[in-house]
C-alpha cells in the first residue's frame, strides 16, 4: 500500500487495518504527518499542528492492540479539531486576535470524547473569527484555499477541516455549523459533511450567546460510513450542555447495513424564496435527486414554501455577536467584516429580536408540516460553486444580484429548525469544481439521512477524484 492510499483510506478501513495488524497507528500517523508537512503550506488547512501529541497518542493506541486490551472505538485513527473548540494545553484562538495566545486549561467535552475513544489528534483547523462567515480567513493565520482551485475559497467556517479532509491530510474532522459551516466546506471541497440533529453532539466552555441555539457539531469526512463511526464515538448528552438530546439505542454505523424499503422524497430548488441558482448546480441536483428512484423510493417536487428567513437569521446572529464582543475594547484587532456584523447587531431593538424569534417558530412549523408527508427533503447545498478569494459572498448568482447571506439560503434555515442535514458531492462544474446536494431529514432522524447518503454514495461514488498539488 503506497502512502497516498493510506492518506485517503477511510477511517473505518484504518480501524480494520489497525485491528488486523496490517498497519499500525504510528505508521498511519507518520504518513499523514508527512503529507501535512507537504500540502498544508499550500492550502493552509491546519492553523496549529500537534504532531508530538499525535505520535504519543498513536504509540498508546498501538500498545492497546499489542496488549490485547479492549479497543476504544476510534483507537489510533487520526482526527483534527476545529479551532473554535477548546483543547487542553493547545493554542486555541477562535480565529481572532482577542485569543491569539490563549491556551485552555481543559478540553471541551467533544475533545474529551475524541481522546477517550482513542483518536490521534493531529492539530487544529483554520476558521474565521468566531465562525462569523462562510469563508475561512482571519487576521492570525490568513485564508484557507480550496484544494481543487487554490484561487477559490474552501468555504467556512469549517473551511480548514474541509480542505484538510479533501486533501488527504486526515480521514476525520470535527466541524461546527451555525448557518452552514459544515455543509458549505463539504460542498465546496467535494466531501461529505453532516450537521446532525441539534443537540446530538454536546458543545460547552464557550461562554458566548451567538450560536448557542443554532450551532451543531458534526463530522466532515470522505466516506459516509466514517460520519456514522464518528457519531457512534462522540454523540450523546452531557450535563454541561442543556440542549443535548439522548443518544439512540442503536449504532449509526450498523444502521448503514440496512436501507429503507419505502421513502417519500421531495426536492426543492428554491424552498419558496431562493431567487437564483447556477444552471450547473440545478442540473446536477435534479439529476441526483431522480437517482433515488432506482432504490424504489418515490421522488417528487417538494410541497414546501418558506417566507424569506434571512432577516430573522441575521438579527439573531448579529445581535449575538454585538452582545458577545466588546466593540469599543477590541475594534482595532477585529476583522472588518466582523465589525460590520457587530454594528448591525447593535442597531436591533428588543422587539426586533422577538420578531426574529417568532419568524423562527413559523419556519419550524413549515418544516414540521412538510415532514408529516415526506421522509427526506433534497435541495442544493449551495446554489453556486466555490467563489474566488477576497470576497465574503458572491455578488451575483446566475447574473442576479445577491445579498450577503443569500448564497447560504439552503443551509441556514435548517440551523433555525434543528433538522439533520448533510451535504454530499453530486457533480462537478465544467471548471472542475465540486457541486453538493443537501439531504435533510426529520428532526432526530439522523439514521435515515445517513442511509440515504450511503445509498447515493454507492450509486455515484466520488472518492476516486483527488485534488492535485504537483
Amino acid at each position: 500500500m503506497n502512502k497516498e492510499d493510506i492518506c485517503y483510506m477511510s477511517a473505518c478501513d484504518m480501524r480494520d487495518a489497525i485491528i488486523s495488524g496490517e498497519l499500525s497507528s504510528q505508521e498511519i500517523t507518520e504518513t499523514i504527518i508527512e503529507r501535512i508537512e507537504k500540502i498544508n503550506p499550500i492550502i493552509n488547512a491546519y492553523c496549529t499542528t500537534t504532531f508530538e501529541l499525535a505520535r504519543k497518542m498513536a504509540k498508546n493506541a498501538d500498545a492497546i492492540v499489542k496488549n490485547g486490551e479492549k479497543m476504544p472505538l476510534l483507537n489510533g485513527i487520526p482526527t483534527s479539531i476545529k479551532d473554535l473548540m477548546q483543547t487542553q494545553g493547545v493554542r486555541t484562538t477562535f480565529g481572532c486576535r482577542i485569543y491569539e495566545n490563549y491556551i485552555p486549561e481543559e478540553d471541551e467535552i467533544v475533545v474529551k470524547r475524541f481522546k477517550e475513544t482513542g483518536s490521534v489528534i493531529l492539530g487544529k483547523t483554520n476558521t474565521p473569527a468566531f465562525g462569523h462567515m462562510g469563508i475561512t480567513d482571519n487576521l492570525i493565520f490568513g485564508k484557507t484555499s480550496n484544494p481543487w482551485n487554490l484561487e477559490r475559497t474552501s468555504g467556512g467556517s469549517s473551511g480548514g477541516a474541509g480542505a484538510e479532509v479533501a486533501s488527504g491530510m486526515g480521514p476525520l474532522a470535527i466541524g461546527s455549523d451555525g448557518g452552514g459551516s459544515i455543509r458549505i466546506p463539504a460542498c465546496f471541497c467535494g466531501i461529505y459533511g453532516l450537521k446532525p440533529s441539534f443537540g446530538l453532539i454536546p458543545r460547552n466552555l464557550h461562554g458566548t450567546i451567538t450560536w448557542v441555539t443554532l450551532d451543531h457539531y458534526g463530522p466532515i469526512v470522505r466516506y459516509v460510513k466514517d460520519a456514522a463511526l464518528m457519531l457512534d464515538a462522540i454523540a450523546g448528552p452531557d450535563d454541561s450542555d442543556r440542549y443535548t438530546i439522548p443518544k439512540i439505542n442503536q449504532s449509526y454505523l450498523d444502521a448503514l447495513t440496512e436501507k429503507p424499503k419505502k421513502l417519500k422524497i421531495g426536492y426543492s430548488l428554491d424552498l419558496g424564496f431562493v431567487k437564483a441558482i447556477e444552471p450547473e448546480v440545478e442540473n446536477s441536483v435534479l439529476n441526483a435527486a431522480q437517482m433515488f428512484e432506482q432504490m424504489g423510493w418515490s421522488v417528487e417536487k417538494a410541497k414546501i414554501k418558506m417566507k424569506k428567513p434571512e432577516l430573522a437569521f441575521n438579527t439573531l446572529v448579529t445581535a449575538g455577536f454585538a452582545y458577545d464582543i466588546n466593540l469599543k475594547k477590541h475594534r482595532d484587532i477585529l476583522d472588518i467584516n466582523l465589525i460590520k456584523i457587530i454594528e448591525a447587531g447593535l442597531s436591533y431593538s428588543g422587539n426586533d429580536l422577538k420578531r426574529a424569534e417568532f419568524q423562527r417558530e413559523k419556519m419550524y412549523n413549515v418544516v414540521s408540516k412538510y415532514f408529516k408527508n415526506y421522509d427526506i427533503l433534497i435541495t442544493p447545498s449551495i446554489p453556486c460553486p466555490a467563489f474566488v478569494h477576497g470576497i465574503m459572498f458572491p455578488p451575483k448568482i446566475n447574473n442576479k444580484a445577491m445579498s450577503p447571506n443569500a448564497w447560504t439560503s439552503f443551509t441556514f434555515p435548517f440551523n433555525m429548525t434543528g433538522n439533520p442535514a448533510a451535504s454530499i458531492p453530486c457533480g462537478w462544474t465544467k471548471d472542475g469544481l465540486p457541486i453538493g446536494m443537501q439531504i435533510i431529514g426529520q428532526r432526530f432522524d439522523d439514521i435515515t439521512v445517513l442511509q440515504v447518503s450511503k445509498a447515493f454514495e454507492e450509486m455515484q461514488p466520488w472518492q476516486d477524484k483527488k485534488p492535485k498539488f504537483d
